[in-house]
C-alpha cells in the first residue's frame, strides 16, 4: 500500500510539474487539462500509450499544433522520456530495495548512480500495458540489484501502471503543444518587421 501511494503522489507531482510548464510557457492549465481529459482516461483504462496516439495527436491539434509536431510528440513519448513507466516506477522501487542491500537511497553517489540509469533505460520503453516492469528490470541490473524482486511488484503493477500511463501520454501531448508554441514564438521573432513611410 505504501508503494503503491507513493507512485500515485509522485504522479500528482508530475501532473503539477506539467501544469506549471504550461503556465511558463503561456498556456491556461486548467482549458489545457479540460480539453485532453478524455485522453487521459482513455489512457488511464487502457495502459497503454501506444493506443492512446492517434487520440493525443487530435488533442494536440485542438491547441492548434501542426500535425507533424503532434505526430512526432505523441510517437516519441509513447516510447521515450515516460515520466511515469521509465522514470518514477523503477526509481520508487529502488528506493524501496536499496535499505534491505544497506544501502541509503537518499546518498549523493547513489543517486548520482540510480539518475543515469533510469534517463537511460527510459530509452524505447515499449509504450504498452506493464512497461515499467521492462524499464525497473533495466534499471535493476544496471545498479546490480536482485531483478527477481521486480516479481514481488508485478501483483500491484496494474494499479499504479494506469497512473503511469496517463501520466506519460500527458508528457507526450505536453511536450508538443510547449514545442509548438515556442517553435511559433520564434519564427515571429525572425519574421522582419514592415515600416510604413
Amino acid at each position: 500500500l505504501g508503494f503503491i501511494a507513493a507512485c500515485y503522489l509522485a504522479v500528482a507531482m508530475m501532473f503539477i510539474v506539467h501544469a506549471i510548464i504550461l503556465v511558463l510557457s503561456g498556456h491556461n492549465p486548467l482549458h489545457y487539462y479540460k480539453t485532453v481529459w478524455p485522453v487521459l482516461t482513455f489512457a488511464f483504462v487502457s495502459r497503454s500509450s501506444a493506443a492512446a496516439i492517434p487520440l493525443a495527436i487530435s488533442a494536440q491539434e485542438k491547441f492548434g499544433v501542426p500535425s507533424t509536431i503532434a505526430n512526432i510528440a505523441a510517437s516519441f513519448g509513447s516510447s521515450m522520456g515516460q515520466n511515469g513507466c521509465a522514470g518514477i516506477y523503477p526509481a520508487i522501487m529502488v528506493a524501496m530495495i536499496a535499505p534491505t542491500m544497506g544501502i541509503d537511497p537518499l546518498s549523493f553517489h547513489f543517486l548520482a548512480t540510480l539518475l543515469p540509469a533510469i534517463a537511460l533505460g527510459s530509452i524505447g520503453v515499449a509504450g504498452v500495458g506493464g512497461g515499467g516492469t521492462f524499464a525497473a528490470l533495466i534499471v535493476l541490473s544496471t545498479l546490480n540489484f536482485p531483478v527477481a524482486l521486480v516479481g514481488i511488484f508485478i501483483a500491484i503493477e496494474p494499479i499504479v501502471d494506469m497512473a503511469r500511463t496517463a501520466l506519460n501520454v500527458n508528457g507526450s501531448m505536453m511536450s508538443g503543444v510547449v514545442a509548438s508554441r515556442v517553435l511559433d514564438t520564434k519564427a515571429q521573432e525572425k519574421q522582419p518587421s514592415v515600416t510604413l513611410n
